[in-house]
């Protein structure tokens, strides 16, 4: 559980750095949650954006504009494709700063194209 404390610390890092322009939903040892200050015209809520969880088995990097915008998808690795469960989650037991890397660049892209969209 060590080492999913350190993926867990890691992966909020990335989402962590919007924090200021979001609405921190959760900020625990285990869950880490921002969503949007815009609401869903549809379901009158917030827009989520990401959260990192641990989990019994991994830790979750969630990340919904890939959700709204899949090809932010286009340019990413088969070796982050792998750790996708679903459409808009990736999962770890180990830490990987290449991947870790890639997953900032691309919650980078995902931010912008929120806040092009005006999402945010």
């Amino acid at each position: 559980m060590l080492e999913f404390q350190k993926i867990f610390d890691k992966l909020k890092g990335i989402i962590k750095e919007y924090e200021a322009f979001l609405d921190v939903k959760s900020d625990t040892l285990d869950n880490y949650y921002l969503d949007s200050k815009q609401m869903n015209p549809r379901n009158k809520k917030p827009i989520f954006f990401g959260a990192v969880q641990i989990k019994k088995n991994y830790v979750s990097f969630h990340l919904m504009p890939i959700y709204i915008f899949p090809q932010l998808l286009n340019d990413i690795s088969d070796s982050l494709k792998k750790r996708m469960q679903g459409k808009s989650c990736f999962n770890f037991k180990e830490v990987d700063d290449d991947l870790f890397s890639e997953l900032k660049r691309l919650t980078k892209s995902g931010f912008d194209k929120y806040k092009q969209n005006q999402l945010i």
